[in-house]
């Protein structure tokens, strides 16, 4: 395709992006859809493009406001990351003068809010948290991409053997430091032409959500539960540490993404899993299984912001406000789970998000109202399961992932036993 209109096509896709009606991936797939016609290269620059746009945001916005033209094209000129020649030869001269003026600009003579490119009500809370040394190295962090994490389905091979097999199609690996499950890839090589993805020997999952799952550490011919199963990422985690015995109920109330565990589960070779849609966190299912279940993981509806790296449009598209809704949903959904815990049993609740609002608060609040529940160590949890260096992952007795500190998402967990 022309640079030129490689560009425009760049351009038009920013203007959909930038209405933060949908999430980000929904809309460029929905996209390239429309535009079949393009290259994998091309697809790949566009994509790029605006999710480096979506990370600094704020700081593209401002340095647009100086050039003429359609704002579009100057967002697209900003943040493009394809070949540099490429967009040369789509810019007139004074374009290229404009851009070459802007990029220029020292970064350091730039506001904080243009540096950090997190909106005030994310950024302020952060700040307060963490100190100003160490908000900037998670700002830092998640403006830039994250790494790509499998997990081995130890039912089908070890770890090593993983290893040498994407050694041997090219792909460089190398273990997650922290999960005894995972491999780290830098880049985005075709997993789905892979003979050990296709038969399920890995899965794509963030060494993070690997460990909430050594967090709950289920055990064989346990009944367990994953009470917000989504995808499936942590079920399949679940199934293979319980060496496919016992039973193990992936709960969601969408059925949407349920259907999306249906092909993992087939290539996982798990038989213990049984996937269920449920109304509302009050079901009659939930109340059927009430006291009987070992082990549960309530991995709650969240911000997100754990996540930015990966989905850096969710800091424009949350809000105070929907913190606060999805804080009653946390409440809500971690008092009806604990219900299933039978006495001895073990509850985890996890989220992928930065605040407190979502972690401790409602965390401490669950454990006032429920004294029957008691706090279990996350490093002590963890450190059963052959998890390195997990003294380093905790916080107050509690995991707690930063990007900045663990390369992994942003995660919070914390586990109780339940008083026989």
């Amino acid at each position: 395709m022309h640079p030129n209109a490689l560009l425009e096509l760049c351009a038009e896709l920013i203007a959909a992006v930038n209405k933060l009606d949908a999430p980000v991936d929904s809309t460029v797939s929905a996209f390239f859809r429309q535009h079949k016609n393009l290259g994998q290269r091309e697809r790949a620059s566009l994509a790029e493009t605006v999710y480096a746009l979506l990370r600094e945001r704020l700081k593209f916005q401002n340095l647009a406001q100086s050039g003429s033209g359609p704002l579009n094209r100057r967002l697209a000129m900003l943040a493009w990351r394809g070949s540099d020649s490429f967009l040369r030869a789509a810019l007139s001269p004074a374009e290229q003068q404009w851009l070459a003026q802007v990029q220029a600009i020292a970064p350091e003579s730039l506001q904080p809010r243009l540096r950090h490119n997190l909106p005030d009500w994310l950024a302020v809370p952060l700040q307060e948290r963490l100190g100003d040394d160490e908000f900037w190295r998670l700002a830092t962090a998640l403006n830039e991409a994250a790494p790509l994490d499998l997990r081995v389905n130890t039912l089908k091979l070890k770890r090593e053997e993983a290893l040498e097999q994407l050694k041997a199609e090219g792909i460089d690996a190398t273990p997650t430091p922290y999960s005894p499950l995972g491999l780290r890839i830098q880049g985005k090589p075709a997993l789905n032409k892979l003979a050990l993805f296709t038969s399920g020997g890995v899965e794509v999952q963030d060494e993070g959500s690997q460990l909430l799952a050594l967090l709950l550490a289920p055990k064989r011919g346990e009944m367990v539960v994953d009470f917000c199963a989504g995808a499936g990422g942590k079920t399949l985690a679940l199934g293979a540490l319980m060496r496919n015995t016992g039973r193990l109920y992936a709960f969601d109330v969408s059925g949407h993404r349920l259907d999306a565990l249906k092909p993992r589960l087939a290539r996982s070779g798990l038989s213990n899993v049984y996937p269920a849609q449920i109304a509302h966190e009050r079901d009659d299912r939930i109340k059927r299984l009430a006291g009987k279940i070992d082990r549960v993981l309530v991995d709650a509806p969240c911000s997100g912001l754990g996540t930015l790296r990966r989905n850096p449009d969710l800091k424009w598209r949350q809000s105070p406000q929907a913190v606060a809704e999805l804080q009653a949903k946390q409440r809500a959904i971690l008092a009806s789970a604990a219900r299933l815990v039978k006495p001895g049993g073990r509850l985890v609740y996890a989220t992928c998000s930065l605040l407190d609002a979502e972690n401790e608060v409602i965390a401490a609040e669950f454990a006032a109202a429920h004294p029957d529940f008691k706090p279990l160590g996350a490093d002590e949890a963890l450190s059963k399961v052959q998890v390195e260096g997990a003294g380093a992952l905790v916080e107050n007795g509690a995991l707690r992932l930063w990007p900045h500190r663990h390369a992994t998402d942003g995660f919070f967990a914390v586990a109780w036993e339940r008083a026989a």
